[in-house]
């Protein structure tokens, strides 16, 4: 511990480049250009950065670390200046972070319960490439998770493996992962690190926790969630296997929904079908599931389509009536036809999309924000930028309802746009 005559001798220098910096960020209050108030902010940040590190055993290091008023001067609120910043440019990408951000409602603390929609936001910061920030807003989260603080009675991580595996921390989404023991979180954990394995092209990896997804669903009986091990299975290039199991799903799980009218089954089993070519059964266990899981519907269409289905797939979207999920019906559609090479189909269902979007009259981020993802994928270019502005700009005028549940969905279309992966879906 630092003696007091220590203390001193750091607070000198110390206290001269906090006044340097005081008066730095009054030059920037006062500049009518925006690229010198940012440079003299930035230049300011610099020196209380310094002072952290150079002075660690100072009392104004300690205030600043611990965002605590100097004076009158509030750091915590300079920081939040500084990170808005990055909308200096109201277009770029981590300005709608930011905003998005701003938007979410405030992590409790300590923290007990799941917040996909921080923990989205920390992947969609790494992904867009603020590693930092991505780190600073995750590790709270992990930190829980070791605590068993994020944990229901079965043990679920409750998305923190699933976030970190989207963030490059493989090897520690399987630790936490291991530890779980419950069929549902440990299954979804294993199948979503698969699949960022193979988006990374690491095929050995997504073959080896195909195989371990499988195995533990034999050996706990993980019946419920056989639907998405199928769905590994064939990721992994496993086809017969993935077939075989996905037939016996359908035999003991839909067949006797079907003799008893009780629960029916898994939605990813829907989302199997899809994935397997079945397009009729596929619909057939999508009109089941739809009503509790109304996100397999664009999946399921999605999939359809891309498998050479559009036509009954567009037919089944025309009849939906929640216009947010038809609207992202139509994007996964669009994406379909792209990918088969049918431009005058992605067209036309743009013109769909369009309309609905403008009916709303700005009315539905989330409509706006497909059809941002839509403008990615038919043009390629940045005019989806103007869209996802309009979104935020929708949400940020909506209800605290919508504002509250918006943040996940436009993250969720914002990293598919950066990235062409469902990573948040």
């Amino acid at each position: 511990m630092a003696t007091g005559g220590a203390m001193a001798q750091e607070s000198g220098p110390a206290n001269r480049m906090f006044v340097q910096a005081l008066q730095l960020i009054k030059q920037a209050d006062n500049s009518l250009d925006v690229a010198e108030e940012s440079r003299l902010l930035k230049d300011a940040d610099k020196l209380f950065n310094e002072i952290v590190t150079k002075y660690p055993d100072s009392a104004l290091a300690v205030q600043l670390v611990t965002n605590q008023f100097v004076g009158d001067f509030d750091f915590y609120d300079f920081r939040a200046r500084i990170r808005a910043m990055v909308c200096n440019e109201p277009l770029a990408s981590l300005c709608f972070l930011h905003r998005i951000g701003e938007m979410l409602p405030p992590v409790e603390t300590p923290i007990a319960a799941a917040r996909w929609d921080w923990l989205s936001l920390a992947v969609a910061y790494h992904q867009i490439g603020d590693t930092g920030r991505a780190k600073e807003i995750v590790a709270p989260f992990v930190s829980a998770v070791r605590r068993g603080g994020v944990a229901d009675s079965s043990g679920q991580d409750l998305f923190v493996a699933r976030a970190l595996t989207l963030m490059g921390q493989t090897q520690l989404a399987l630790d936490i992962t291991r530890q779980i023991a419950d069929c549902s979180t440990r299954i979804y954990n294993l199948a979503d690190i698969a699949k960022a394995a193979a988006w990374r092209g690491d095929l050995g990896l997504t073959n080896a926790l195909a195989e371990e997804a499988k195995n533990f669903a034999t050996s706990r009986g993980c019946s419920w969630e056989l639907g998405l091990v199928a769905q590994t299975l064939l990721r992994a290039g496993k086809e017969a296997q993935a077939r075989t199991l996905f037939l016996n799903i359908v035999e003991t799980q839909f067949s006797k929904f079907k003799e008893t009218r009780g629960e029916c089954c898994p939605p990813e089993l829907a989302v199997a079908a899809a994935e397997m070519g079945d397009a009729a059964l596929a619909l057939s266990l999508l009109r089941t599931v739809q009503d509790e899981n109304p996100w397999t519907i664009p999946a399921v269409l999605g999939r359809m389509a891309r498998r050479g289905e559009g036509a009954p797939a567009l037919a089944y979207a025309e009849q939906v009536a929640d216009t947010d999920i038809r609207g992202e019906a139509y994007a996964e559609l669009i994406e379909a036809a792209l990918k088969r090479g049918d431009p005058t189909t992605a067209n036309d269902l743009m013109k769909r999309l369009s309309k609905l979007a403008d009916d709303a009259a700005g009315r539905r981020p989330g409509l706006l924000a497909q059809r941002a993802k839509a403008e990615k994928a038919l043009y390629n270019d940045d005019r989806w930028r103007r869209s996802f502005q309009l979104a935020i700009n929708a949400a940020e005028k909506s209800s605290n309802f919508v504002r509250r549940d918006i943040g996940a969905p436009l993250l969720a279309a914002l990293v598919r746009i950066e990235t062409g992966h469902p990573m948040l879906d």
